[in-house]
């Protein structure tokens, strides 16, 4: 049996309906879920001619009437045109659009319609002029469990952070026990939800050279390794504090396939200087499987037919893993 899953064209204005268009026309996907497109099908239809590519879309109202036999179904939302937006810009009306699909695929979801979604690439100020707030709407629509959060995967590499959009000098204040335990939770339980049995775990240091014994800060004697070791106590195979200008050279060459940062730019630097191209984000912690991938709606870019489509390839084969071992369907 394979997931059903929703897959949303993103932001009409961005490279969401490039990229989703270059992976169905591929068919590659069907070879692990069931994909039900989300969106507007002129969205679609505009990223199919930017790409130069075509493939068999059957329009659907239900879920029921799906096929994929020769087609790829589509839930037309009819909701934005894109003869009346200008692609590359932040537009107030493609957001609320775009919300509008995150709506339908949460209620997809919770009617046990689909078993997860994958969606391309938003702008969070287009979303918010339309009048959404997506983490509220996350909340509002499913369980939400803590740890909650954002993490992000690149080269069989997962990683969580323990503070996230905030100012860096925020950041030390922010580090406590129970906050640097459900950050290395998060990636933990995310990890064995995509079928990885026995996650190993580095986590970093806050400090240069790992504090030096608290010479450069003592974050971590006070905090970092006393989380480290209440990890520990719950079963978790965490390690660390290790130098962050060290640690990810030793979990791509192997040693460990799960990382803790303690800020944002601290493993976003080093996963994007990687492969940035095919980089997926996981919204961990929620009752439904969600991914997207890492980069943005590339506004630079858009409308030239050269957006990578490896990173939502790589976020729907996520999501269809997670589906598995979440739904109880499966």
């Amino acid at each position: 049996m394979k997931p059903i899953l929703g897959i949303l064209l993103g932001e009409a204005t961005g490279i969401g309906p490039e990229v989703v268009s270059q992976v169905c026309a591929k068919h590659e996907i069907l070879a692990y879920c069931k994909p039900i497109l989300i969106g507007d099908l002129r969205v679609l239809r505009a990223g199919m001619n930017i790409s130069g590519i075509d493939f068999t879309v059957n329009v659907i109202d239900d879920i029921k009437q799906a096929d994929w036999t020769d087609s790829i179904p589509i839930l037309d939302q009819k909701n934005i045109d894109p003869a009346n937006i200008k692609m590359g810009q932040i537009d107030a009306k493609s957001g609320k659009a775009t919300g509008e699909l995150f709506e339908t695929a949460l209620k997809l979801f919770n009617n046990g319609d689909i078993h997860g979604f994958t969606f391309a690439p938003y702008n969070k100020a287009a979303l918010e002029y339309g009048g959404f707030d997506i983490f509220k709407l996350f909340a509002r629509n499913l369980k939400v469990n803590w740890p909650f959060g954002e993490l992000n995967t690149v080269n069989n590499v997962w990683v969580s952070r323990v503070t996230s959009h905030i100012p860096l000098k925020d950041v030390s204040k922010r580090l406590t026990v129970k906050n640097i335990v459900g950050a290395i939770k998060l990636v933990n339980d995310t990890m064995i939800l995509t079928g990885i049995d026995q996650p190993r775990i580095a986590v970093a240091a806050l400090n240069p050279h790992a504090g030096e014994d608290g010479l450069f800060g003592k974050e971590e004697i006070e905090v970092i390794i006393p989380a480290i070791d209440k990890a520990n106590e719950e079963g978790i195979n965490a390690k660390g504090p290790f130098p962050a200008d060290t640690l990810f050279m030793n979990a791509f060459k192997g040693l460990y396939n799960g990382i803790t940062t303690m800020y944002h730019d601290q493993g976003q630097i080093a996963l994007k200087l990687v492969n940035f191209e095919s980089a997926v984000t996981v919204v961990a912690g929620l009752s439904c499987p969600i991914t997207t991938p890492a980069h943005g709606t590339a506004f630079d870019i858009v409308g030239k037919g050269v957006a990578d489509p490896s990173a939502m390839q790589n976020a729907i084969k996520i999501a269809a893993e997670m589906a598995i071992h979440m739904s109880k369907n499966f």
